[in-house]
């Protein structure tokens, strides 16, 4: 008797994109066939923006969505072109149908078995999704890292976040796709430096400048 084939396992370095639905289990209650026809709309928007963006979907259990890529800024290009879609689509639903999700994106070390992909790398995009706001794309560092400056939308600085079963806090960026391209500072994750005041031309002839005095004390007769 032969003996089983073992499944087929490779590490690799991979961008990750994982997104799920907000509020889908109010949104089944309301009306299940209703947000079962949209849910099957929206994973057609992601099967064929990250197909065009290089990627694959690796697996989409119930109102997730699971994909990889071999470059961050593809990943990122994809979730902001399935965020403008998924937007445009929604205007046309009532506003309580519509449906909003949210994507976090990681680049990390994955493990690779018979298709499907595992690891911390995994793990740190669901983290990171699960901190995204409705219809927001949260970033990890090191995700950041690769795509900084080499797509036209602004980034957003957004601490750094203690997630659970890891032991260093998540350091997330969040896309600003709305709004454009961002200041050099606020995109690195540095306070923007405050803006200077143009300099006053001195006067010619000598001038004295009065400024009202400030009371230090709690006492209001000083």
């Amino acid at each position: 008797m032969g003996r089983a084939m073992e499944p087929q396992t490779q590490r690799k370095l991979a961008a990750i994109l994982m997104a799920d639905v907000v509020g889908y289990s109010r949104l089944m209650s309301g009306d299940d066939a209703a947000t079962v026809r949209t849910l099957k709309a929206c994973r057609e928007v992601f099967a064929s923006i990250v197909e065009r963006h290089r990627g694959r979907v690796v697996n989409a259990p119930g109102d997730s969505v699971l994909a990889e890529f071999g470059s961050v800024v593809e990943g990122v290009a994809a979730a902001v072109a399935i965020q403008q879609r998924l937007a445009e689509d929604n205007r046309r639903l009532p506003e309580d149908r519509r449906m909003h999700f949210r994507i976090g994106i990681n680049l990390g070390d994955v493990v690779v078995e018979d298709g499907a992909i595992y690891g911390d790398g995994v793990n740190v995009a669901a983290r990171l999704e699960a901190l995204a706001e409705p219809g927001g794309i949260w970033l990890s560092r090191n995700a950041f890292d690769q795509v900084d400056g080499k797509r036209p939308v602004a980034f957003e600085y957004m601490g750094e976040h203690s997630v659970k079963n890891f032991d260093k806090p998540v350091r997330a960026y969040r896309v600003d796709w709305e709004t454009g391209s961002a200041p050099a500072d606020r995109a690195a994750g540095r306070p923007s430096a405050a803006i200077e005041a143009p300099a006053l031309p001195l006067p010619e002839q000598p001038s004295i400048a009065v400024l009202p005095f400030a009371n230090m004390s709690g006492d209001p007769e000083q």
